[in-house]
């Protein structure tokens, strides 16, 4: 084998200079701040186009999945053929589907516990849409204040129903609390001993099956939202549930990919054990609920519901007894 690019690189710095002048002259480039600038930029710009493309192509990949999931939903009961074939090996090889959640057999009679009015659509939509789409399965909202902060209570009491209504859920299934011990104030601490009763009562008198409520961070960290977890966290730790009433949780992700709208989805597959995925259409049944929430509609919310991740993905996972211990140890220290 022959090195010609090897001898023809000695011989340039041979016939050159000596070896002497040829090191001041290394030396020299190598201390020199615009060479030293030019490298930086040159290897910073590399390392920039690299993160863009690499970007485009995962924003492609879930964008792809995207359609791909709802392609597979809409035919999943076409006739079985060389493409049916394919699209159920892709369904039960790559988990593309929409709605991934517990058996219906296990969640016929489930509460939904939250803070105020308009989380239900806010953080919960996708998720009271599936259930309310399954046959058998009722769906009831324990909102464990009147959302009186601005003084508001009575217009937002209408607005929780209306949007109730527009998900799905019948007047009968809301129960809305107006306890003077629990104001919608983030500047309140809930007593966990008088959330946990309500939630118990509600549990015992509806005969529910499955709870799903804020995990401990609250999604958006509010203090009524993560005494809400607490609370029931307590009663799994007390072991005051029936034995046949599961307790889930709703993921609370960083910001980055809250705003990331359907382009979450790779991440909440790869990641969470039960979620629900809704189409550009299903999402605007929950945005249009959300819109009747018109106390609450900022410019802030409508940039809200167009691009965060929790009006078209919901993902959960079940809480057990060792999980309620590990996270109340954490919140102790």
């Amino acid at each position: 084998m022959r090195f010609n690019w090897l001898s023809e690189y000695v011989a340039s710095i041979v016939s050159t200079e000596s070896a002497t002048s040829s090191w001041r002259q290394l030396q020299e480039q190598l201390l020199d701040p615009q060479a030293i600038y030019c490298r930086i930029k040159s290897t910073s710009a590399e390392a920039l186009e690299h993160i863009v493309i690499a970007c485009v192509v995962y924003l492609l990949v879930c964008l792809g999945l995207y359609k791909l999931t709802f392609w597979l939903s809409r035919h999943s009961n076409a006739t079985e053929s060389q493409a049916g074939g394919l699209k159920k090996a892709l369904q039960s090889g790559l988990s593309l589907r929409s709605i991934r959640l517990p058996q219906a057999a296990h969640m016929e009679r489930v509460l939904l516990v939250t803070a105020h009015p308009d989380d239900e659509c806010m953080f919960f939509g996708p998720l009271i849409y599936s259930l309310t789409q399954r046959q058998g399965c009722q769906v009831y909202i324990l909102c464990l204040s009147n959302g009186n902060f601005e003084q508001q209570g009575k217009v937002r009491r209408q607005e929780l129903w209306r949007s109730c209504s527009k998900l799905g859920i019948p007047e009968s299934n809301i129960v809305l609390m107006n306890a003077t011990n629990l104001p919608d104030d983030p500047n309140v601490d809930w007593r966990p001993d008088a959330v946990a009763g309500l939630i118990l009562h509600a549990v015992e008198s509806l005969s529910i099956q499955a709870i799903f409520t804020f995990d401990r961070d609250g999604v958006s960290s509010h203090p009524n939202h993560c005494a809400v977890y607490y609370a029931a966290a307590s009663l799994c730790l007390a072991n005051l549930l029936p034995k046949d009433c599961k307790f889930y949780t709703l993921d609370s992700i960083n910001l980055v990919r809250k705003y990331l709208s359907i382009f979450d989805l790779l991440c909440t597959c790869f990641m969470s054990t039960h979620w629900c995925i809704l189409s550009w259409k299903e999402a605007g049944i929950v945005r249009s609920a959300m819109m009747e929430h018109q106390s609450q509609m900022k410019w802030f919310r409508w940039l809200y519901i167009y691009t965060s991740r929790y009006m078209f993905i919901n993902s959960m996972r079940q809480i057990n007894l060792s999980d309620v211990e590990l996270e109340m140890q954490i919140h102790d220290n």
